[in-house]
């Protein structure tokens, strides 16, 4: 027997889910997808869980989709069968990107090595980047003549703006750790010694914020970017009018308040 695609376990309210196709440099399969699937909804669902960590076994994060383990759907023959592919086919990626960015909790992605194509898509629907030293990152779908199109134009776009996106895209550049810092792709840098430790330790740090708190951010955030300084703040404050009436967040003001005046 094989061993899964996908490995999972919880790890005190961390729930990580390690890709584990290491002689397949972790190319992303249907099985992957599938069981990559199942962990978000899982994580989504259960309340014990406060934070989703995604992370890789073997000497590249993802070297992206599997293009040798077949498809879904039939080969599409027409322009509008393959738009509705890659809306409805490639082992559900879009359907499941889309997902990571709704689900109201944090994502956080370790990234220890090359990270390609889809891979990168994959990562680019986390909520937070972390990279060791050695990883580096690229669209290789240039060299084919296609575009990286289950969301890695829009999402780097929107995250890193035209100027990064054409670099990577048009351009085809493979970036390293400390570019991929400077384009706003990746968090932050940590080294490659006890990376996996700095991660899990990010990790550990997040499951301490207020769960409404973090939801209500994830999606605030997503809004502002979409909108001008006015609307944004009218976000703000409706996010807030719901927040400030949570007992968690009346309890800890009490408690922040009390010790100020000890302090007098």
């Amino acid at each position: 027997m094989t061993d899964p695609h996908l490995l999972t376990h919880d790890d005190d309210g961390v729930l990580v889910a390690t890709l584990n196709r290491p002689d397949k440099l972790n190319a992303l399969s249907g099985e992957t997808m599938a069981l990559f699937e199942a962990a978000l909804h899982r994580f989504r669902d259960a309340p014990e869980l406060k934070v989703m960590l995604v992370r890789a076994n073997g000497r590249f994060f993802s070297a992206g989709a599997d293009l040798r383990g077949g498809t879904d759907r039939p080969r599409p023959t027409t322009a509008s069968g393959i738009r509705e592919n890659h809306r409805l086919g490639l082992h559900g990626m879009h359907r499941i990107y889309d997902e990571m960015e709704h689900v109201e909790k944090p994502i956080v992605c370790a990234i220890h090595a090359p990270c390609v194509g889809g891979g990168l898509e994959l990562a680019l629907s986390c909520d937070f980047r972390l990279a060791a030293r050695s990883a580096s990152f690229a669209f290789p779908e240039g060299l084919f003549g296609v575009l990286p199109a289950s969301n890695g134009v829009s999402r780097l776009t929107r995250q890193c703006g035209a100027h990064w996106a054409r670099w990577l895209i048009m351009g085809n550049q493979k970036v390293d750790a400390d570019r991929a810092l400077v384009m706003g792709l990746v968090h932050d840098v940590l080294p490659d010694e006890a990376f996996g430790d700095a991660a899990m330790d990010f990790c550990r740090h997040l499951t301490r914020s207020s769960g409404e708190q973090m939801a209500a951010a994830k999606i605030a955030i997503e809004m502002a970017s979409q909108l001008g300084p006015e609307m944004g703040r009218h976000v703000e404050r409706m996010a807030n009018s719901a927040l400030m009436l949570n007992p968690e967040y009346l309890a800890g003001i009490e408690r922040y308040i009390g010790k100020l005046g000890s302090k007098g």
